[in-house]
């Protein structure tokens, strides 16, 4: 197959997975965090060199302050969790989004893990936490505008390239796949600049039930599809 370089997910329906089981939201949310793991290691299996996975926007504050509580909650023991099985599984951590907005003790943690995992090479794992893309594209515009007062910039050689070094992401391939569960068929403004050209593939199970075979299955579309880029074929 056609392995894509970089993958993201937009991993979504945990809440109404879990009303369909008779649960509550947060159950959902739970069974959702313990997916992950098993999805990076068939990520590295494929030779996938980064996955991003949309694990809280800047929308999601306004839920009900308890589910939010939770998410906190959830989110530390999670990260602390994963030290252990990234280092064997020698995964790279790394956060992108603004996380000073973060209760202290999570914030600790994702920099601890990020610490931790910065010489693995296998796979590169990006938790989007506390993201949106409006937020990210208007703080790159915020810096550009201050190198650019400082003299560091000349908007003569402002290009793409200059520009995505301001992103989260910079250093990091764009999107070749997104990938969206929950059956929901929009963006819901995560990484817009990286996935210009993404191939995108939304399917209608809840992330709770997303297992490797599914992820196979949408690098297998992936390759029979053609991308262009805007050009024509050959």
């Amino acid at each position: 197959m056609n392995i894509p370089k970089h993958i993201a997910i937009i991993m979504d329906g945990n809440g109404r997975w879990a009303n369909l089981q008779g649960k509550k939201r947060i159950y959902g949310h739970f069974i959702g965090s313990t997916i992950i793991d098993k999805i990076a290691k068939k990520a590295k299996e494929l030779k996938i060199e980064y996955l991003t996975l949309y694990t809280f926007s800047t929308e999601n504050w306004k839920r009900p302050q308890n589910e939010v509580n939770f998410l906190m909650k959830l989110l530390g023991i999670q990260v602390r969790k994963k030290s252990d099985f990234m280092m064997k599984e020698n995964i790279k951590f790394n956060c992108i989004g603004d996380i000073t907005k973060l209760p202290q003790k999570q914030q600790e943690a994702i920099l601890n893990l990020q610490e931790k995992t910065k010489n693995n090479s296998d796979l590169t794992i990006n938790f989007a936490i506390n993201y949106g893309s409006y937020m990210e594209i208007i703080r790159a515009c915020k810096n550009i505008c201050m190198d650019f007062s400082l003299n560091k910039l000349n908007c003569d050689n402002i290009d793409e390239n200059i520009f995505e070094q301001y992103l989260y992401t910079k250093d990091i391939p764009d999107v070749d796949l997104l990938i969206r569960t929950g059956g929901e068929k929009r963006i819901s403004n995560f990484l817009l600049w990286q996935i210009a050209y993404a191939e995108i593939i939304f399917l209608d199970k809840y992330w709770p039930e997303f297992n490797e075979d599914d992820l196979e299955y949408c690098i297998k579309e992936f390759s029979e599809r053609k991308r262009r880029f805007g050009g024509l074929d050959d």
